[in-house]
């Protein structure tokens, strides 16, 4: 930005006009000029140009800072299950270290533990400074929507081409078709008749405006600043010259720069992720006090002192022990840290990305997937999202066999397609004169196409000429053109063309916004002449003497025929209907020998806009026909699946309130006969409100009409701060700061601009309300299946802290070590819990009630469940490894075939004290290729002959997991009734980590690296024999959990029915 553009609001005061204190759309031309001292022959000079950049800066949007990469990488570690993990990491690192130094070898087991630690925060951080370094291109999207070049008026001469950034308020601008706007400027003068500026994706409108140089009220809403044009904004027909009165940041789209900025500011994390935190933080606590507990059991082996006169004395401090003990604490940590569960959780939302995109929801941020199951509001923009955004023909209405009679017909369809519906009681190939002159007007006044393209049928030219040729091609031809006029054109515009060959076009009478009609003349053979006029109804009936009737004769228009008519237009316009009606006029007496020729007299006329009125006089009226935006067929259902999820359905619409109540009753929104008047107001009137919240606090559908990008952002802030989950839809630039701020930003894939899909989290593919609401569907699945997984890992992970605590506080040998515990959590845990992803859904997910987003991840009454199957785990982990070294048989099962010596659980309990024991010798044994001897050192039986015993501990902790992953299929279902098979990914999934298991086991290197020898076939029948009650253990804690729920519900039920 420029240096007058920082220092702006500095110096802001020592200005000459801004818009924050001059209300240019409400003064006079001539008053604007003489506020920013300037006229529009001769511009400004270059020493006032100067000046003025001094004051105002360059024209061009501000560039915010973004964090520093540096600043992004250290953010990634501002999560306490992190924080564990790289504490555990680095104090691992330093164990494995100190151990090599102190003689021993430096192996590279040692150091698997904390380079796998390392190496998963690494890849985590990378993943979360992508992410959020996409965070600000919706800022430069936005100035790709500044015009870079302007042509101005500057010392009494134009400047073509002149960088658009050099502006200031007060020059004199020519704006010209197809010419972005550069700054926010006041219309001085229109040189066309005409102009219209394209400015829906800064206000939300869904045609171009037309523009004028006659101020409006001062409290008008950017919509009502009808000569105004704005930056970014493109010129679709006419030109103007303008004076600019903001440039920069103080322009409307500066404002939007701004409130994007805003928004980004707060972004908050998603429930799951505050949830996850949660948890992280009552984790370390956890880990703490266990650790702590873990220290004061076993602070009798590191430390010893004698007892005199009372008082402790003679210390003894083993620091190998210590060091022992503490190697301990960090395998607790390891052990209690589910190191997969981010890598789970991402792949399970990078899965429901691809189930959405399948059904039209493309999602940019992996974490939207979850927060789109907990949404429970969704605020829509009404065009092109609750509509279908092509206009088309619903009514159309004839004239009768008398003046005071007329006739509807009801037309099909919502989009361009000329198949798409019909009209109804239409009388095909019987059309009488009067509906034939209607088809006739529709089909030659009018510039617009309809096309067909890979997206369906677009239309070419002005939305509302497209549907009147759609009409055309309903209507078809009358008999006697049928055979011959229509052959050998396409089947798409095939009667639009047959009135083309028949009527030939030879002139045309611009629209324009004081007769509000457009015509043109047409020559039949090039004799006879027509005039054909379609246009606003009560200015065509204004200048209409006769009216044709069915039969095509003429008669006089009266006050009755014309009440009837106006009736109709009426009855139109109240069903949110836009009306245009048709008129024309045979052999226009100024015509008749004109065919084109630029030296006829009539010529002249039409290069006069001025004398369009006096040529459309006289006119004989035929018909007219109500148009609209439809609303999208799929719509009333989707608004009655977001109705039975308790998901509040909010419109907030740029356009007219009338136009979207129509829709909104429509569509289910409102009911039919509903009384809306405490609901449907405009965004000007809700920002006035003493208690916007109690109003936002009503149950059912609101409407907000008229809104401004400033109104859609107060209603997500409070909707927020009342503790919703927000889905916001849009498709322009004045939609992106309350997209940013929203929980879930939905822009538009067809209609919606570059800055609001990168404003956005999700993009739709078909700009379909439907689409939403299956997403959130989709989005509550995939959360259910998410709880499924984290409570399996969890319950996992407290089996596996229970077998390391149950182990310091026996006083056994250590039965598995920290790299172990790290393949667990990750390899052989991850794919059951990947594939817990994969749970069909449940088939009433979208009729139950929107979870909180404080809702817990885990109810006490599940946590009781898991810590009850997190002892059995670690009773049964450290219950192998007993029985191998105490017992030579166990439920029948031989374990004697290796030779392995039998010790008292009393000795394997004081293992420490080997050395004191008397005549203590332990036999070699065999595991795998691998002989052990321990005749040097009985001793080592208990350090490195206890490889077999932590073997079979890893294995049933492996087991016991998978076993484990069946019981997570379904929170309170039995097995019994939703089988295993139900999921077929989990069994792949379980063989997968089995597979993996047996890869350690029976490859020597790996076998090496983990510390573990091969099984026999009784030691793997141990491990079933161990593992299996984990289903049976589950299975009943289900059925109490299951009774206990009936109980309630049927209590519950009794206490309703007496009440």
């Amino acid at each position: 930005m420029g240096k007058g553009a920082q220092d702006y609001g500095k110096k802001e005061s020592a200005g000459e006009a801004s818009s924050n204190s001059f209300a240019a759309w409400a003064k006079e031309a001539h008053e604007c000029e003489e506020k920013y001292q300037v006229d529009r022959k001769n511009g400004l000079s270059d020493g006032e140009v100067e000046k003025r950049l001094k004051i105002h800066g360059l024209n061009e949007l501000e560039k915010h800072e973004g964090q520093s990469v540096f600043r992004l990488i250290l953010d990634q570690f501002n999560d306490t299950l992190v924080r564990i993990l790289l504490v555990a990491a680095v104090i691992s690192f330093v164990l494995a270290w100190y151990d090599g130094e102190e003689g021993g070898e430096m192996e590279i087991t040692a150091f698997v533990e904390p380079l796998v630690i390392f190496l998963i925060l690494i890849v985590n951080a990378i993943v979360g400074v992508w992410q959020e370094s996409n965070a600000e291109k919706a800022l430069e999207a936005l100035k790709e929507i500044q015009s870079e070049q302007a042509t101005v008026i500057r010392n009494a001469k134009k400047f073509s081409g002149l960088p658009a950034k050099e502006l200031v308020p007060g020059d004199i601008v020519e704006l010209r078709v197809g010419d972005k706007a550069p700054a926010d400027m006041r219309v001085l003068n229109l040189v066309s008749s005409t102009l219209r500026v394209e400015q829906g994706s800064l206000t939300g409108e869904s045609e171009a405006v037309s523009k004028t140089t006659k101020p409006v009220p001062e409290e008008s809403d950017i919509q009502g600043k009808k000569c105004m044009v704005f930056a970014g904004t493109t010129v679709v027909n006419g030109n103007c010259i303008c004076l600019v009165t903001d440039t920069g940041m103080n322009t409307e789209l500066g404002k939007v720069h701004s409130q994007i900025h805003e928004a980004s500011q707060s972004e908050e994390d998603t429930p799951l992720k505050k949830k996850l935190n949660e948890f992280g933080e009552t984790l370390t606590m956890m880990i703490g006090l266990i650790c702590i507990l873990v220290w004061l059991i076993n602070v009798k082996y590191f430390l010893s002192w004698e007892y005199l006169d009372g008082w402790p004395t003679n210390f003894t401090f083993s620091f190998e022990k210590c060091t022992y003990y503490f190697e301990i604490a960090v395998a607790l940590a390891v052990a209690a840290i589910p190191e997969g569960l981010p890598a789970v959780i991402t792949t399970c939302l990078a899965l429901g990305t691809r189930k959405m995109a399948q059904k039209n929801a493309l999602v940019r941020k992996l974490p939207s997937v979850e927060t789109l199951g907990c949404t429970t509001v969704i605020c829509s923009d009404k065009t092109g999202t609750l509509t279908t955004n092509q206009m088309a023909v619903a009514k159309l209405v004839a004239m009768g066999r008398t003046a005071n009679a007329v006739r509807s017909f009801n037309v099909e369809g919502t989009s361009y397609n000329p198949l798409d519906g019909k009209i109804q009681d239409w009388p095909a190939g019987q059309m009488d004169v009067n509906l034939q002159t209607i088809a006739k007007i529709a089909a030659l006044a009018n510039d617009a196409s309809i096309e067909r393209s890979d997206k369906g049928y677009v239309a070419g030219g002005m939305p509302t000429e497209a549907a009147l040729k759609v009409l055309v091609e309903k209507m078809g031809l009358p008999s006697g053109l049928d055979s011959g006029s229509s052959a050998g054109y396409s089947d798409l515009m095939g009667c639009s063309q047959a009135w083309d060959k028949i009527e030939r076009r030879i002139a045309t009478l611009e629209f324009d916004r004081d007769r509000k009609s457009m015509g043109v003349i047409v020559s039949s053979n090039n004799v006879k002449k027509s005039l054909l006029v379609k246009g606003a109804v009560e200015n065509l009936l204004e200048r209409s003497s006769y009216i044709q009737l069915l039969d095509g004769s003429v008669v006089e228009l009266d006050q009755r025929s014309k009440s009837v008519i106006l009736d109709s237009l009426n009855e139109m316009s109240t069903g949110a209907l836009r009306v245009l009606g048709f008129a024309y006029k045979d052999d226009p007496s100024e015509f008749t020998s004109y065919n084109g020729e630029e030296d006829h007299p009539a010529h002249k006329l039409l290069l006069d806009p001025t004398s369009y009125s006096s040529i459309e006089s006289n006119l004989t009226f035929a018909g007219l026909a109500g148009l609209r935006d439809p609303p999208r067929k799929e719509v009333p259902q989707a608004i009655e699946d977001c109705r039975a999820a308790g998901i509040q359905v909010m419109v907030i619409t740029g356009d007219n309130k009338n136009t979207a109540e129509a829709i909104c009753r429509e569509i289910g929104v409102f009911g039919p006969n509903e009384d809306i008047s405490s609901k449907s107001i405009t965004g000007r009137q809700f920002m006035e409100l003493r208690d916007p919240r109690s109003h936002l606090a009503q149950k059912g559908g609101l409407l907000f009409s008229r809104a401004e990008p400033r109104h859609k952002q107060e209603i997500v802030r409070l909707l927020k701060d009342a503790g919703e989950v927000v889905a916001m839809t849009g498709d322009g630039v004045n939609d992106a700061p309350a997209l940013k701020l929203a929980d879930i930003g939905i822009a538009m894939g067809i209609a919606g601009t570059e800055v609001a899909k990168e404003a956005s989290d999700m993009v739709l593919a078909d700009d379909n309300f439907s689409t939403i609401v299956a997403a959130v569907g989709e989005g509550r699945s995939i959360y259910n299946n998410m709880k499924a997984f984290i409570r399996y890992m969890i319950s996992s992970n407290i089996g596996e802290v229970a077998c390391i605590f149950l182990t310091a506080a026996i006083g056994i040998p250590e039965g598995l070590i920290p790299v172990q515990l790290l393949w667990v959590n990750l390899v052989t845990d991850g794919p059951p819990a990947t594939a817990l992803g994969f749970n069909p859904p449940d088939k009433y997910i979208m009729k139950k009630a929107p979870r909180r987003s404080d809702d817990s991840l885990i109810s006490p009454w599940i946590l009781f469940r898991y810590l009850v199957i997190g002892l059995y785990v670690g009773v049964a982990t450290v219950g192998v490894f007993v029985i191998w070294f105490t017992h030579d048989s166990f439920l029948g099962i031989d374990l004697s075939r290796d030779g392995h010596s039998l010790v008292t659980f009393s000795q394997l309990r004081n293992w420490d004290q080997c050395k004191s024991w008397e005549n203590f010798t332990v036999s070699p044994f065999q595991a795998g290729d691998q002989l052990f001897n321990f005749e040097s050192d009985p001793c080592d039986y208990f350090r490195t002959g206890k490889v077999k015993a932590m073997t079979l501990s890893l294995s049933v902790l492996v087991a016991i997991e998978m076993f484990n992953s069946l019981n997570a299929l379904s929170e309170d279902e039995s097995l019994l009734t939703m089988p295993p098979w139900v999921n077929p990914w989990l069994l792949v999934a379980m063989s997968v980590s089995f597979g993996l298991h047996f890869l350690i086991l029976y490859v020597p290197f790996l076998a090496q690296v983990f510390g573990i020898v091969p099984l026999s076939v009784n030691e793997w029948l141990l491990v079933l024999a161990v593992a299996l009650p984990v289903i049976l253990i589950d299975e009943i804690l289900k059925f109490v959990g299951r009774w206990t729920m009936s109980g309630e519900t049927t209590s519950k039920s009794s206490k309703h029915k007496a009440e």
